[in-house]
């Protein structure tokens, strides 16, 4: 079902792990703060819905969109963190610029996924105009950010399974 047609924050259906004990760092994008602070508040509310006490969650920002893959790193490399979740907002403009920040972070948190044994969570939103990302940040649409600490939770339950299996 396309997006636009699903609340994002409707997790009936889905079995969410209990966050207790998980310790998640959340880096969140300074630019278009309206949004971004609107995603944060969703992925805080729902790890801390699911059990995450709120002191282990950390909140880091970073400039933009373009810096969350640092940000994610260091989070990573910190060892301190179940999982990461990159929120950001990107909304197409007159440029390529769009272009080159979606595919630079898309890759860098692919690339994090693949190297590191913790996941990170992309919790961007890339977006025609700001009207879309507000439906998609407590809008109509729900919240990207609290669709990224579900699966947060669901991603730390899978790598902890999958490593008692061996």
């Amino acid at each position: 079902m396309a997006s636009n047609l699903k609340n994002l924050s409707d997790f009936s259906g889905f079995d969410i792990p209990c966050g207790k004990g998980m310790r998640i760092a959340v880096v969140a994008a300074e630019w278009n703060r309206e949004i971004t602070d609107a995603l944060l508040q969703g992925a805080v509310d729902t790890l801390k819905e699911h059990g995450v006490y709120e002191n282990d969650i950390t909140t880091v920002r970073v400039p933009g969109t373009f810096e969350l893959t640092f940000g994610a790193k260091c989070a990573l490399e910190s060892g301190r963190f179940d999982a990461v979740i990159v929120i950001g907002c990107v909304i197409q403009g007159d440029t390529r610029h769009f272009d080159f920040i979606c595919d630079s972070v898309t890759q860098g948190i692919t690339d994090l996924n693949l190297k590191y044994n913790s996941p990170v969570i992309f919790g961007v939103l890339t977006t025609d105009n700001l009207q879309q990302a507000q439906d998609r940040a407590g809008g109509k649409l729900g919240n990207k950010g609290s669709e990224a600490a579900a699966t947060a939770l669901q991603m730390v339950a899978v790598r902890d399974h999958l490593l008692r299996q061996q």
